[in-house]
């Protein structure tokens, strides 16, 4: 059962990077609102966050906010961020997602010691500290990998796993709104299956939980998403961005 504060705080976050006054409903259902400077999708987009059985959209513009007002009456919450239900319903271009969203409380926290040492890097070390630091572990998994775990933009310390001089797996988080602490998490392409995201991911959540801040987990892959159960973390929503044609379906379609 999801933890009530969790669900409310982490709703709250997201209220926020809406951009403009907005809510989740507390009895459920959709919210759907215009919001041109949404942090909830890139700019243009359609953007789409369910926490627990209530979901807050926000869209670029009057028109397209009232077409996925229209889709969202006949729809539940869960199948606004299910892609193959929004493309029966709705004219969409592209799509980035879905991520499930994960929370921990302190309570929860499940730490993974391992018998491992981690080393632990200084704010603003990470991004230039040699042939065989974490921006060695960035450029070895590629541009793609790199970008999808975000930890070249994590303001938190590093806290790296190493075999010999090399850095293998490192974690660390981004300070967002509201006291969350946006998780980040990376492993050398070689070294994966061997628990270590657990390891060094454990490290940044007990660092982000002493500072009294509310961890957050997004991940699109299962294996992420392993790791951030075995931490104790709890799924309580998706996150989906859309960008949509001008035009809404023909009812015939």
């Amino acid at each position: 059962m999801a933890d009530a504060l969790l669900l409310v705080r982490a709703r709250e976050l997201w209220a926020e990077l809406a951009g403009t006054p907005a809510e989740f409903i507390s009895s459920g259902g959709a919210k759907v609102v215009v919001a041109p400077s949404s942090r909830l999708a890139p700019p243009s987009w359609t953007g789409v966050v369910r926490i627990g059985d209530a979901a807050l959209v926000t869209a670029p513009t009057v028109r397209t906010a009232e077409m996925v007002a229209d889709a969202a009456r006949k729809m539940p919450p869960e199948e606004l961020v299910d892609i193959a239900r929004l493309r029966a319903v709705l004219p969409v271009l592209d799509v980035l997602g879905p991520a499930s969203l994960f929370y921990l409380g302190r309570d929860g926290f499940l730490p993974a010691h391992e018998g491992t040492a981690v080393e632990q890097l200084p704010i603003g070390d990470s991004s230039s500290d040699g042939a065989g630091g974490v921006a060695a572990l960035l450029a070895r998994s590629g541009k793609e990998e790199a970008d999808e775990s975000g930890l070249e933009d994590i303001s938190s310390p590093a806290f790296c796993l190493r075999r010999g001089d090399e850095v293998v797996a490192a974690a660390g988080y981004r300070s967002w709104p509201r006291s969350v602490a946006h998780l980040s998490v990376l492993v050398a392409p070689h070294c994966r299956g061997r628990r270590l995201a657990r390891v060094v991911a454990s490290a940044a959540v007990a660092h982000a939980l002493d500072a009294g801040l509310l961890p957050q987990w997004r991940a699109r892959l299962c294996p992420s998403q392993r790791v951030a159960v075995a931490l104790g973390f709890q799924e309580l929503g998706t996150q989906l961005s859309v960008r949509l044609g001008d035009a809404p379906l023909s009812r015939g379609r």
